[in-house]
């Protein structure tokens, strides 16, 4: 039953998910997170990072990795399955169609009404990360990290690439100093005593 449920989850992305990978990333949430509870929040936030980082379209690797997450080799090829054969019979079929009909008023409002719905999407996906950072970075870290992100991508030019690369050197950093900061803590608070 398990396979059956990760084919339907990743088949409703897939067909749901007009407009690219960002359009994708909150049904992928609503799915594995809020119906089947396969994830919590912070792991589909964690997980969502590290696909980001990594090349290619989000949809596919995040499908892989909770497809394998969930059940194994056969979840991870399942997941893939579903989430691509949705988006290869909508091009053949959807696109068709629609360059035969491209010049109807009908069409190119369809395709300008994408834009906004993605947008909310998005805004929504954010408004619930950044509640979450309350949490872990504290609001004032996270500020500061976005207006410092903000600037350096549009004001200094620098390549997303290599800001997500420093902000993945600082997750992995950071943790071990905190564990070694509560490791101090506790030989301090047993030298008192």
């Amino acid at each position: 039953m398990t396979q059956w449920h990760i084919f339907i989850a990743f088949f409703r992305v897939g067909m749901l998910g007009y407009g690219g990978g960002p359009s994708s990333i909150p049904l992928v949430k609503k799915e594995v997170v809020e119906k089947y509870k396969w994830l919590d929040d912070e792991e589909f936030s964690n997980i969502l990072a590290l696909c980001n980082s990594l090349p290619g379209p989000i949809a596919t690797k995040m499908a892989g990795y909770i497809g394998y997450r969930v059940a194994g080799l056969w979840g991870m090829v399942n997941a893939v399955l579903a989430t691509i054969i949705p988006t290869i019979v909508i091009m053949i079929l959807l696109l068709t169609f629609l360059a035969s009909m491209s010049d109807q008023p009908w069409v190119q409002g369809m395709t300008r009404a994408v834009v906004p719905v993605v947008g909310v999407m998005l805004a929504v996906l954010t408004y619930e990360f950044l509640k979450k950072a309350k949490g872990g970075l504290g609001w004032v870290v996270m500020s500061i990290l976005v207006v410092v992100s903000v600037l350096l991508i549009e004001v200094a030019g620098v390549h997303p690439a290599f800001l997500i690369g420093a902000l993945l050197v600082y997750a992995l950093v950071k943790p071990h100093k905190e564990k070694e900061q509560k490791e101090d803590e506790k030989v301090r608070g047993k030298m008192s005593l």
